[in-house]
């Protein structure tokens, strides 16, 4: 799963960004742009991320699918409820 490339088109956002945090205004153009991906991602995405992030420190199925099957709903664009069929082809196709 690759990144999304963004390129910042709101030079006045970059600005604001570079100097209210004292980064360079390509340092801040790279933090929007990652804010804007990690925002960007669908649900799909998501659910496959967050699956692998909680395997890799040992968690089993069963407590990654019950914690999946609220996370989604807590983002900045909430998605819908998902069943943990939905979440099984989501990880599993």
């Amino acid at each position: 799963m690759g990144r999304r490339v963004l390129r910042v088109a709101d030079r006045e956002l970059v600005e604001r960004v570079a100097a209210s945090t004292g980064l360079t205004a390509s340092e801040a153009a790279r933090v929007i742009d990652d804010v804007l991906a990690f925002h960007g991602e669908t649900t799909e995405e998501f659910v496959r991320r967050r699956h692998a992030e909680m395997q890799t420190y040992g968690a089993r199925n069963a407590e990654i699918f019950a914690a999946l099957s609220d996370e989604p709903r807590h983002r900045r664009v909430a998605a819908p409820q998902l069943s943990e069929r939905q979440l099984r082809r989501i990880v599993y196709g």
